[in-house]
């Protein structure tokens, strides 16, 4: 589902944010990305995303080569992923709903389906009965969970969060990996950055840590093989698109 071949990023001469990274997580799995600040998880996150290429190397998503990719089928890429934001990112003056439905407006999804859709993912956080509030009448983990709820709202194959519980206490930092988890169960691939080794420490699953933009750890499972091959048919494309 998400392949890293040999990726580094450079910014500049002076600045390696990711240095030769080689990971696989499959479909279906449920891992955490973990390091400390500076460690190259946001910038591992954003190639991804596609927000940026790598300088080296090669990341294959859903069995896209996304350095070979055009930009006029991004939206459609992106469309597969839900991505959680630490700050939440919710736009203060529209309610729940139009947070979810300006979302959905953005997917191309019908407006007849704009409140069924936006009900089954609040119901899905337990904030159903907070459709028309509005972001600043929430408490913290309410706003959390509204931004997972629009994370949620088109049933992605990815699931991303960076950094989602951040700015959360223990209960509730425990409630928002509950609802990851379920997400995981009902079949997404989930990836979540996180400081929290408490956390991580509490959940029996893959983990994937970075130092100084190199991978130094890996626990739960054979996510790193050396000297791993390109994978066949498809070339190493620079962040130009050259070969």
């Amino acid at each position: 589902m998400i392949h890293f071949y040999h990726v580094t990023k450079k910014f500049d001469r002076y600045s390696t944010a990711l240095h030769d990274v080689t990971f696989h997580l499959e479909k279906g799995e449920f891992a955490f990305l973990t390091g400390a600040s500076g460690a190259g998880k946001s910038t591992l996150l954003k190639l991804i995303l596609r927000e940026m290429l790598p300088t080296e190397g090669q990341v294959v998503v859903n069995g896209r080569n996304l350095n070979a990719m055009k930009k006029r089928h991004l939206p459609f890429f992106r469309r597969e992923i839900g991505m959680v934001f630490q700050d939440f990112k919710l736009i203060e003056r529209m309610t729940v709903f139009e947070n979810l439905s300006f979302i959905l407006t953005v997917l191309n999804v019908s407006p007849k389906e704009h409140k069924k859709k936006a009900y089954a993912a609040l119901r899905a956080v337990n904030l159903q009965h907070k459709l028309n509030a509005y972001p600043l009448q929430l408490s913290g983990g309410e706003q959390q969970r509204v931004a997972i709820a629009r994370a949620l709202i088109n049933d992605p194959l990815i699931l991303i969060g960076d950094e989602p519980t951040g700015n959360l206490d223990p209960d509730l930092s425990a409630e928002m990996i509950q609802i990851f988890s379920d997400a995981h169960l009902r079949g997404s691939t989930v990836l979540l950055a996180t400081h929290d080794r408490e956390l991580i420490r509490s959940s029996d699953r893959r983990v994937i840590t970075l130092d100084k933009g190199r991978i130094s750890r890996m626990e739960g499972g054979e996510t790193h093989i050396e000297n791993e091959p390109r994978p066949s048919g498809t070339p190493f494309l620079s962040a130009s698109g050259s070969k």
